[in-house]
């Protein structure tokens, strides 16, 4: 058994999403605000916490036909125009999620109280879990009770000589503000069996949960009780902050900060000899107690027998009273129950005379390796926990009076492992976390207990350590129409290239050996080569510093193979702007000095494949911007290559055309005037030279070319790097400016859709010029 997916409806800004679970670990990436959060506390809400609903969990925008809802109710009339009230006026605007579990036909008696139907034989299972009135009658006749009274205090204070007492607020003012105080008594969290052959699937991921038949009776009880343990590791773990709980599935908080706290917490429930009905081993541990507590009676009664006398002169006890006594009582965990009863060993003893260990306290430790252990011992706790394990399977039995069988899944949520750890830690944490929860001899090779673990992340360092299979992409979208809120949806990275493919290995290589942000990015820009990836970010401070506002990523990969990563970006809808080379050949195989009517074919395989799918260099060099723009669901991709540009010579002679091949060229034809004003004999100083020289663009072409052949091109953009110069003199080529002048267009367009929906391309290129 494990779940294969949820769907969850109308919380927060997931108005409508479907997230496929991997079978082991599912990790939730995306940029800021893209929805993991809402998601991890849908889950927590829906499955662990189901009475902590609030009215912000509600999508923004359903406030309105809710609001709308209550006119009605006031106006003495329903939606329907009669007066009989029905849930079904709610159905479209409440907050639910959809647990799909696969259960085996070997199975189904964990799941007998949730069958659809009897003649359910395995498969997909489906429950609803959704916030509703408790009783629609109450609802209405609270609400219509509260608004009376408000009614009256206005029209009471209409007589008051004070006129101004008629502008004040009075609760409630319509039907958001009553639930704001009242939703915790009036609605509740319902179960509902749903049908497997009436799923659909996403459309351009947008779920689209089934209805409920009219008359649909809930689920009595909990269905999740005895079939799933679901444990939380919440994203805020403050270790200095003692008052901070933590909630299990069974509903219990726990006090888990100081990892003192959380040793005895697991010392109680699987290692502590005082419980009930010890074992054999635990007789050693008992007799040390017990010698120990007479030992210190014997210490205590003499050293309290002065103290004593003095009460009793005082006349208490009295011949009635029960007389003091002092007896102790050795916990063993009163061990563990103060700051330094975890410590860190600094230098062990040597064993040496008079040699003693040197500790600190778990408090003077980095909140790296305090975040790390207590993550660790959360997760040992939780699997431990699941499977009864040492004195906790003793009680569970003498409990209920049979052996105890554990659920089938345990579901474990980590919110942001990534708080303060290093990169490699984190890396480590992930690549260790399902093991850990596994490390059970009852586990190892045992499937029918499944585990899944759920993990958020901002982190690229975590991401990167998984493969797509296991990732989950929240992409943001603008809200759909006038009047609605941002929505989010979810992409199945498992999805992007299908069935294993080269390509899918080179991308997963290529990400893992690449410090990339790409999964928590804004937007992409994909250069050529280690002189555009030193030098578009120098450019982009300098010319476009609105850019250096949004979350953007860099990655340095050729024009050969750039395309491979086009269904990952049409998957994550990320703008992307592509800086690649012209490449011009003879053929596809030879390549040459670009020159115009010469049958030249480009050899970038991006500029052929992908964007603008040209393959002809006389065609690409004529190219119009709006051809150089791919436009997909909500995103575009633009590419950016090297077109003919006008050199002025030092001469005075006319200027030539200059058809730039390489970023080095083209930065060179952009700065001639620039690099002639710089003295040095280094690359610089052979660009002009060339400029200078080349007095027809063929003959241009070819010297260029000539010092392309031996130029160490990170060199050259370090070099440039290094002029001594405020402001710095270079400037971007001229297609890398009207490509990153793109690039900042189609962010502000998608900062403004986030704002106000359905903005005309007029308005936005208006903003963008007051923006410059």
């Amino acid at each position: 058994m494990h779940i294969e997916f949820v769907e969850i409806q109308n919380f927060r800004k997931l108005k409508s999403i479907r997230i496929d679970f991997a079978p082991k670990t599912t990790l939730f990436v995306g940029a800021n605000n893209s929805g993991k959060t809402s998601a991890m506390d849908a889950l927590d809400r829906f499955l662990v916490g189901r009475t902590r609903i609030k009215t912000n969990d509600f999508t923004l925008s359903n406030w309105t036909h809710i609001n709308k809802l209550g006119a009605e109710w006031e106006a003495g009339k329903t939606l329907q125009g009669s007066p009989s009230l029905s849930l079904s006026d709610w159905e479209t605007v409440l907050p639910s999620l959809d647990l799909w579990l696969h259960v085996e036909a070997d199975e189904i008696h964990y799941v007998k109280d949730v069958l659809p139907t009897l003649q359910w034989e395995g498969g997909l299972l489906g429950v609803r879990f959704r916030q509703e009135p408790d009783k629609l009658d109450d609802l209405y006749k609270q609400y219509l009770l509260a608004i009376h009274k408000a009614n009256e205090t206005k029209r009471a204070a209409s007589h008051q000589p004070d006129s101004g007492l008629q502008a004040v607020a009075i609760w409630p003012g319509r039907m958001q503000d009553f639930l704001e105080r009242r939703l915790g008594t009036l609605f509740k969290v319902r179960c509902y069996s749903l049908d497997s052959n009436k799923l659909s699937l996403p459309l351009n991921g947008k779920a689209a949960p089934q209805q409920l038949p009219i008359g649909s009776e809930p689920i009595d009880g909990d269905p999740l009780k005895g079939l799933i343990q679901i444990d939380v590791i919440y994203a805020q773990r403050d270790f200095a902050d003692a008052s901070s709980r933590e909630r299990s599935s069974a509903g219990e908080y726990r006090e888990a900060r100081r990892l003192s706290a959380q040793l005895r917490s697991y010392y109680d429930k699987h290692l502590n000899p005082l419980v009930e009905s010890p074992e054999p081993s635990d007789l050693d541990a008992l007799r040390a107690i017990q010698t120990a507590e007479r030992a210190f009676d014997l210490r205590l009664t003499t050293s309290f027998s002065a103290a004593l006398k003095e009460v009793e002169d005082l006349g208490y006890p009295g011949i009635t009273d029960p007389k003091l006594t002092i007896a102790t009582k050795i916990a063993l965990t009163d061990g563990l129950d103060h700051n330094a009863a975890v410590q860190y060993e600094v230098l062990p003893d040597d064993g040496t005379a008079g040699s003693v260990p040197m500790r600190l306290p778990e408090d003077s430790n980095g909140l790296g390796y305090q975040n790390l252990i207590s993550m660790v011992f959360k997760l040992m706790s939780y699997r431990d926990g699941w499977m009864k394990v040492g004195k906790a399977a003793k009680k569970a039995t003498t409990e209920t009076g049979e052996a105890f069988s554990p659920p089938p899944l345990h579901l474990v949520l980590v919110e942001e492992p990534e708080a303060h750890l290093h990169a490699q830690v984190q890396q480590v944490f992930i690549n260790k976390a399902y093991k850990l929860l596994r490390d059970h001899a009852n586990l190892r090779v045992n499937n029918k207990l499944r585990t899944q673990l759920i993990v958020s992340t901002h982190s690229s360092h975590v991401a990167h350590e998984c493969d797509f299979l296991s990732l989950r992409y929240f992409r943001r979208r603008p809200p759909p129409a006038v009047g609605e809120v941002p929505i989010t949806t979810v992409a199945n990275l498992s999805e992007v290239f299908g069935d294993s493919t080269a390509t899918q290995r080179f991308v997963t290589r290529y990400l893992r050996t690449t410090h990339c942000d790409l999964f928590f990015a804004d937007a992409a820009i994909l250069v050529e080569g280690p002189a555009e990836r030193i030098l578009v970010p120098q450019f982009v401070r300098n010319k476009f510093p609105e850019l250096t506002q949004s979350y953007i990523t860099l990655l340095e990969i050729g024009g050969s193979h750039a395309h491979r990563l086009r269904p990952l970006i049409q998957h994550l809808g990320l703008p992307t702007l592509i800086i690649t080379d012209l490449d011009a050949g003879e053929s596809p195989s030879q390549k040459a000095v670009p020159a115009r009517n010469k049958g030249q074919v480009t050899r970038n395989a991006t500029l052929k494949t992908w964007v603008p799918e040209k393959d002809s260099l006389d065609e690409l060099l004529d190219a119009k911007s709006n051809q150089k723009i791919k436009d997909y669901d909500g995103f575009s991709v633009r590419v950016a290559y090297q077109f003919p540009t006008q050199v002025e010579q030092s001469d005075k002679s006319p200027s030539v055309e200059a058809i730039p091949n390489t970023f080095e060229d083209a930065l060179a034809y952009d700065n001639s005037q620039t690099f002639r004003g710089l003295k040095g004999s280094g690359a610089m100083g052979k660009f002009t030279d060339a400029i200078d020289k080349g007095k027809t663009t063929e003959a241009l072409g070819t010297v260029m070319s000539s010092i392309l052949d031996k130029l160490k091109k990170a060199e050259f953009a370090l070099e440039l790097l290094e002029l001594d110069q405020e402001p710095w003199p270079i400037v971007p080529p001229t297609y890398i400016h009207e490509g990153l002048s793109w690039l900042q267009l189609q962010l502000q367009r998608k900062q403004q859709e986030l704002l106000v929906p359905n903005t005309s391309p007029t308005e936005l290129a208006a903003s963008a010029e007051v923006a410059k």
